[in-house]
């Protein structure tokens, strides 16, 4: 433990990623997390599939989760950065981590009770969601081209069987096949544009790439423009992104619904922390080029998410809209490129984490096979038979909203955003005055929820509701909680969240950066 101790004390080390053994403490956290996975794989083809074999493998995998967790913690204290190389060493990294590998913990606790109910017996589910964490983990960490698409693949590959696993049903095989379609169509984009920014710089190397950027100019450069455009539609589509977004809903709503939840908060996490570091690594010194694609892509998600989230009854569909309208409020983080825009993204990414997947696991917790109940009118009376859910779907929902005090840290994650974009290089005025009133349209579906719950009675002759799991009534307990204390007491956050503006410096000077008009 002194030796510890003294490791945290000292003074950050650089590491030299072309040395094998410096990369190998670059990539710790993320050996633990593959190698653990690839042995609880063993295990779980080892022995014949029963529902107490799929619920040790699930043990085992948020053990292996929880291990990599203390890992990344331990790295990050020791204050080590790098210089060039195909990986970060930085808070940004860390910091995403954080947010994967505790949904990834969520997730595996919410399929375990998911798959006993439903009588599903494979243990593969929560190994996959442990490979797909590794990609995202990759993601984060990608500070070349290939390096991103590799852990984009790993990622994306996981996450197509996990929305088809429930091959009882014909809603996630459905969901399952156009997720890989659009999924597939999505990674066309985006290797075609690397390999067009490969063709204009040379490199794919983001800090490279960024060097050379700087000399030219997208309209002298054909090649470069067209890889650009080309990358932002790949990742419109992974983050779900208005107009890039069709594919949510049906996703969202036909797989399990851990998976959903799961999918809805970690995936597209990954994506916005893979597209905040290229923007800013690779693209810094073209800001004033992508900036306007960036503030319209913005405005326009916020509003179409929204707009349509008000005319669903299917709760899962409701917030696969919802998903996409914070995806507009994300994007407004990051059309600041400022040091408060990423720790304000990384602070909304955490709450919207805890109140996302606690909202689907009292979703999945009132359901059963035969009858999900998903509709906003199976939440009528909620109330009056379960007092302790409808509390806390009323805290998640006024979460999502960014209400004061009783939305614990929404309304903090609301309010940084709002900040990042009115301190920005180019004070987003018009896009911080859209921000608002699409929270106030916003206020239409998530209150009409908590109404239904608490005003509306519960039909007679509905059948009673069943007593939550173990694991979703732990998950239920620890994400309420951890709104409201960050909240009440929201520092631990925010200086967790600051750790990550750690990246930012490779962005050109503020002072460097022009203005773009009518901003």
């Amino acid at each position: 433990m002194t030796a510890l101790v003294a490791q945290v004390a000292a003074p950050s080390r650089i590491l030299n990623l072309a040395r094998p053994g410096e990369l190998s403490l670059a990539i710790a956290p993320d050996l633990v997390l593959c190698g653990g996975a690839m042995l609880l794989l063993l295990y779980a083809a080892w022995r014949p599939e029963s529902v107490a074999h799929q619920r040790r493998v699930g043990v085992g995998a948020m053990a292996v989760a929880l291990a990599t967790l203390v890992a990344v913690v331990l790295v990050s204290f020791l204050g080590w950065s790098s210089s060039g190389g195909p990986v970060a060493v930085d808070g940004f990294r860390w910091a995403s981590d954080v947010i994967f590998l505790l949904a990834a913990i969520v997730a595996i606790g919410l399929a375990m009770d998911y798959n006993a109910r439903e009588g599903i017996t494979a243990p593969e589910s929560h190994v996959l969601i442990l490979f797909a964490t590794v990609g995202m983990m990759i993601m984060a960490a990608a500070r070349d081209l290939m390096v991103l698409f590799l852990g984009i693949e790993t990622m994306s590959v996981a996450v197509y069987v996990l929305v088809g696993m429930n091959r009882r049903s014909a809603r996630s095989a459905e969901g399952a096949l156009k997720y890989f379609l659009l999924g597939a169509f999505s990674t066309a984009f985006l290797l075609y544009g690397i390999a067009l920014v490969y063709g204009a710089t040379g490199s794919t190397n983001l800090s490279v790439i960024g060097g050379r950027i700087s000399a030219l100019s997208l309209l002298e450069s054909p090649m470069l423009l067209v890889g650009v455009a080309l990358l932002f539609v790949g990742f419109g589509f992974k983050v779900a992104a208005a107009p890039f977004h069709m594919w949510a809903p049906d996703v969202y709503e036909g797989a399990p619904t851990p998976i959903t939840a799961w999918m809805a908060a970690a995936v597209k996490a990954a994506a916005f922390a893979a597209f905040l570091r290229l923007l800013i690594e690779a693209f810094g010194h073209l800001y004033m080029a992508w900036h306007d694609a960036l503030w319209w892509l913005a405005a326009i998600t916020m509003f179409v998410g929204n707009l349509v989230a008000l005319q669903q009854r299917n709760l899962k569909r409701m917030l696969a809209y919802s998903s996409i309208g914070h995806t507009g409020f994300l994007l407004v983080a990051a059309t600041s490129a400022t040091p408060q825009a990423a720790g304000a993204f990384l602070f909304y990414l955490l709450a919207y984490t805890l109140a996302t997947m606690g909202a689907f696991a009292v979703i999945m917790a009132l359901g059963s096979g035969e009858q999900p109940r998903e509709n906003v009118e199976d939440f009528h009376g909620l109330w009056n038979e379960r007092p302790g859910l409808a509390v806390a779907m009323t805290v998640f929902m006024l979460a999502m909203l960014g209400f004061p005090i009783f939305g614990g840290m929404g309304f903090f994650a609301k309010w940084y955003v709002l900040q990042a974009a009115l301190d920005a290089v180019a004070p987003q005025t018009r896009l911080a005055v859209m921000l608002v009133l699409a929270t106030t349209i916003s206020a239409g579906y998530y209150l009409h929820v908590v109404m239904v719950m608490f005003m509306k009675p519960r039909p007679e002759m509905a059948p009673p509701l069943p007593a939550p799991g173990q694991m979703a009534r732990a998950v239920i307990v620890a994400t309420v909680v951890l709104l409201l204390a960050f909240g009440v007491f929201p520092d631990p956050a925010v200086r967790w969240a600051r750790s990550g503006t750690q990246l930012v410096p490779a962005m050109p000077a503020a002072a460097a950066i022009p203005a773009p008009a009518g901003q």
